[in-house]
């Protein structure tokens, strides 16, 4: 017997060639829209056990494969006939099995002609119960969220405690926008880098029918510092020096975040030469620190003194040094 061609791809709104993570997007933002809770229009319902069987097909790997072997010619509502022995040759799981949707249907009704045809109806325990009365057990757990919080090398340096003010999304029952001002406590870990994020725990998206809610992601964000320069947790600081502490040799104090350290200058040092002060950069709590880069920049006066003028004067005379040659 002839069913109606299901476009899985379709009901999503994706390509065939997309990515699983983009069809997880695609499940979650149609779910959102078309959740008979929030969405009280006539057609809810049915486009959302339309997109809950899309899903159910195109999240796993396998599936998918099995599914796109049928090809990308056929259009959807077409009369369609599974080949021959599909149901004996591939097995999809039963109800329990891994990969569950994230929605859990007790509604009327159940999977499409062409869904049973292919799979048997065994997509999957959160679907079990469709053609029993419907018992409200609608859940879908929150979206996580995520967004920027801009802190100094200092607080990342050492740890601090911020209080930061974020503007949030949420959906009314009614299915309308509404955005609050939240505050929020913010413990900034010792030693934190660049681009990493600090999750907060149930403070995303909320969820829908009990569902639990989703996460709060804050990409930590490290302002210019005057004095340092970040890569990654190695720091890099520019240290002055005359001709004569360069060529001769000196002991300098190198301001470091954790305190002034005292470094050795080698005789002949040349500018743009790089010294490390090991384990002087980024804190790592489980792991080793950062290093400290000092990079070497040789200075002279600008306006030199006579006397300054004159010893530098001898010196060219005298020096048989030819840095040209």
């Amino acid at each position: 017997m002839a069913v109606k061609f299901r476009d899985y791809y379709e009901v999503l709104g994706v390509d065939r060639s997309v990515k699983q993570e983009e069809i997880q997007r695609a499940y979650r933002k149609l779910a959102r829209k078309y959740h008979p809770d929030v969405n009280k229009s006539p057609d809810a319902e049915n486009k959302f056990k339309e997109i809950n069987e899309a899903y159910e097909v195109l999240k796993d790997p396998e599936k998918r494969k099995k599914y796109d072997q049928l090809g990308a010619h056929w259009k959807d509502g077409q009369d369609f006939r599974p080949p021959p022995g599909w149901e004996t040759h591939f097995d999809f799981g039963r109800a329990g099995g891994p990969g569950r949707t994230e929605f859990h249907w007790g509604g009327t009704g159940g999977f499409s002609d062409f869904f049973e045809a292919l799979f048997g109806g065994r997509g999957g325990e959160p679907f079990a119960g469709m053609r029993g009365a419907r018992a409200q057990t609608w859940s879908q757990a929150g979206s996580d969220q995520e967004a920027t919080i801009r802190i100094s090398l200092e607080d990342a340096f050492h740890g601090a405690t911020k209080s930061i003010t974020l503007q949030m999304q949420s959906i009314t029952p009614q299915g309308q926008v509404s955005v609050q001002s939240k505050n929020y406590e913010v413990k900034i870990p010792r030693g934190i880098l660049n681009g990493q994020k600090i999750r907060l725990a149930g403070q995303g998206g909320e969820g829908i029918g009990g569902g639990p809610r989703g996460d709060l992601y804050l990409k930590v964000e490290i302002d210019p510092h005057p004095v340092y320069q970040v890569e990654g947790k190695d720091l890099t600081y520019i240290l002055p020096l005359t001709p004569w502490e360069a060529a001769l040799g000196a002991e300098v104090e190198v301001p470091t975040l954790s305190g002034p350290v005292t470094l050795k200058i080698p005789p002949g040092t040349q500018s743009r030469q790089k010294l490390r002060l090991r384990g002087k950069g980024m804190p790592s709590p489980k792991g080793v620190p950062g290093d400290l880069y000092v990079v070497v920049n040789i200075v002279v006066p600008k306006k030199p003194t006579e006397r300054e003028r004159e010893l530098f004067e001898e010196l060219r005379r005298v020096s048989r040094f030819r840095p040209r040659s």
